[in-house]
């Protein structure tokens, strides 16, 4: 199956060397580019592609809110970030906008095509690089707010189910849980699905005692140190 992919980049060099990289890669097609984020959302609109590949910081409709406009009027369609920045504000922000791949610049054409294929496949594109940064926001987030997580999460839990773990913890029900991360209560019963799988609980009450037990989150009440 060949992916069909949209470019957004405001400078030139940087727009046209991606889309000559992509084109030398196998299953994948560019079917447009944009320079700025509104140009990405009529490209959209106009081509329905699978991928768009996406800057961070762009004139007139920046990455983040084209990401997040594109995540919510037309859901078929994955955004995957290719950005020079790697700080943990912008990854956060942009995978909180719907993003469901993050590379940097730096990125081989075959980690792009890995980050591609992933996000077709419902799995998240990130480098190894960028998850050791999210899995570091994740944890900063968890001590701050008095719940903190170990340095390598068990069990095969993502950093996005550790941050739902958390959030389950904390009180929140699926609507809640789904407005705070800005994605859908389809995909938040998903990441709880695959938390009760890889904890062996049964239901809310067993993963936030899983939880607790492996220091992802803390119960109320009691000190940090």
């Amino acid at each position: 199956m060949t992916a069909r992919v949209v470019v957004a980049d405001d400078q030139s060099v940087v727009r046209e060397g991606i889309v000559m990289l992509l084109g030398l890669l196998p299953d994948i097609e560019v079917v447009g580019a944009a320079k700025d984020g509104e140009e990405a959302l009529a490209l959209v609109e106009e081509k329905a592609p699978d991928v768009v590949l996406m800057d961070l910081r762009m004139p007139r409709c920046d990455g983040v809110e084209a990401t997040r406009r594109i995540r919510r009027e037309h859901p078929r369609t994955q955004v995957v970030v290719l950005t020079t920045f790697a700080d943990g504000d912008s990854l956060f922000t942009a995978l909180q906008a719907g993003a469901r791949g993050y590379l940097t610049k730096d990125a081989r054409g075959e980690e792009i095509a890995q980050a591609i294929s992933a996000v077709l496949s419902g799995e998240a594109g990130l480098s190894p690089k960028v998850q050791r940064r999210l899995l570091e926001r994740v944890t900063a987030r968890a001590v701050l707010s008095g719940s903190p997580a170990p340095a390598e999460l068990p069990d095969g839990i993502t950093p996005r189910e550790a941050e739902v773990l958390i959030l389950i913890a904390d009180g929140l029900s699926n609507t809640e849980i789904a407005r705070t991360l800005h994605i859908s209560r389809a995909t938040v019963k998903t990441h709880i699905n695959n938390l009760f799988a890889k904890t062996g609980a049964r239901d809310r009450t067993g993963a936030v005692r899983y939880a607790y037990g492996r220091g992802i989150a803390h119960p109320p009440g009691t000190s940090v140190t």
